[in-house]
C-alpha cells in the first residue's frame, strides 16, 4: 500500500505542472519503474522537457539536460581523457552523461555518430573512453526528446537506439480547459520547485516490488503471441526483439503496481503494449489509419 501512495504521490504532483496529461505522466513513471528509458516525440512547447523534469525532481534523481545540436560531438556528452602535466597521465573528466537522469534534448538533430554515444550507456550502464570504463550512476536513465522528422534539421534514430527506448509516447495538444488552466495558472507551479516525494532508496525499492508482481501463464502465452505475430506477419516492417517482450512485461508489472495491484491483467497489457511497440514495427503495410500496435493487437485472440 505504501508503495501504491508513493507512486500517487508523484503522479499527483507531476501533473500538476503538466496539466492534462495524466495518461502519458502514468506512462513515464511506468517506464521509470521497469527501470526503462523514455523517448517523448512531440512538437515544440508541447511540454516534453517540463514532463523529464519533473519526473527527476519528484523521484528525488540527479537531473542534467543536453541539448542535441548538428555539431555536438560525443565527447560532448560522455566525458573526455585529458593530459595531466604535473601527474603525467590522463585524466578522464566525466561529461554530463554522469547523471542518473539525463535529457538528451532534441536528440534527433544530432549526427548519428553523436547519437551512437549513448548506445553503451543505455545498454551497459557505463561508458568506455580509451579503452577504460566508467560506471554510471545508479540508477540511471536517458529520456529523450525529438521532434518530427518533417521538421528540418533532423536525423532519424536508427532501429537498434529506438529499440533500447522501453517506451515512446507523445503528449499531444492539451484540451481546451486544460491549456485554460495553464493560463491562469501561469507562475504558481514551477518545475524547479517540486520537492521529491520519495528518497532514491525508496525508488529503486518500487523498481524491486515491480519484479515481484504476480503474472500468469496464460498472460505469459498471450504476450508472446503478440511478439510472435509480429515475426510471422509480412506486414509488419519490423519485429519485435526479445528486448521489447522483456519490456512489455515489465511495464504491465509496473502499470498493475500503479494502478494499485500485486497481479497483471490483459488490460496492463494493453495499456503499455502501444507506447513499447508503436516505434519499434517500421511504417507497416496495413490501414494507416490504425496504428500498428492496435493492428497488432487485433491479429491475436484476446484473453
Amino acid at each position: 500500500m505504501q508503495a501504491v501512495q508513493l507512486c500517487q504521490q508523484a503522479l499527483n504532483q507531476i501533473d500538476k505542472v503538466v496539466i492534462g496529461k495524466e495518461r502519458q505522466v502514468k506512462l513515464a513513471l511506468c517506464c521509470l519503474l521497469a527501470k526503462g528509458h523514455l523517448l517523448i516525440e512531440d512538437l515544440p512547447g508541447m511540454g516534453k522537457t517540463t514532463l523529464s523534469h519533473a519526473l527527476a525532481n519528484s523521484l528525488g534523481l540527479s537531473y542534467r539536460r543536453i541539448q542535441f545540436t548538428s555539431d555536438l560531438l560525443p565527447a560532448d556528452v560522455i566525458g573526455v581523457s585529458i593530459f595531466n602535466q604535473n601527474q603525467h597521465q590522463f585524466e578522464f573528466h566525466p561529461g554530463p552523461i554522469f547523471s542518473q537522469v539525463v535529457l538528451a534534448d532534441e536528440i534527433n538533430r544530432a549526427s548519428p555518430k553523436t547519437q551512437s554515444a549513448l548506445l553503451e550507456a543505455m545498454e551497459e550502464k557505463q561508458i568506455s573512453v580509451d579503452g577504460q570504463s566508467h560506471s554510471l550512476p545508479a540508477p540511471f536513465f536517458v529520456i529523450a526528446t525529438q521532434n518530427p522528422f518533417h521538421q528540418s534539421g533532423t536525423f532519424p534514430l536508427p532501429e537498434s537506439q529506438l529499440d533500447r527506448f522501453l517506451m515512446r509516447i507523445e503528449l499531444g495538444f492539451p484540451s481546451k480547459d486544460a491549456e485554460r488552466t495553464m493560463l491562469l495558472n501561469e507562475g504558481n507551479e514551477v518545475v524547479a520547485d517540486l520537492k521529491p516525494v520519495m528518497s532514491i532508496e525508496e525508488f529503486t525499492s518500487l523498481q524491486t516490488q515491480v519484479q515481484s508482481v504476480a503474472v500468469t501463464d496464460k498472460l505469459i502465452n498471450y504476450l508472446l503471441n503478440l511478439v510472435h505475430e509480429s515475426r510471422n506477419n509480412a506486414a509488419f516492417d519490423m519485429a519485435l526483439s526479445p528486448r521489447a517482450s522483456k519490456g512489455i512485461l515489465s511495464a504491465a508489472r509496473a502499470w498493475a503496481m500503479l494502478s494499485g495491484r500485486d497481479y497483471v491483467t490483459a488490460d496492463d497489457i494493453k495499456a503499455v503494449f502501444p507506447a513499447i511497440a508503436e516505434h519499434r514495427l517500421g511504417n507497416g503495410k496495413m490501414n494507416t489509419s490504425v496504428s500498428l500496435s492496435e493492428q497488432l493487437m487485433s491479429q491475436v485472440e484476446p484473453i
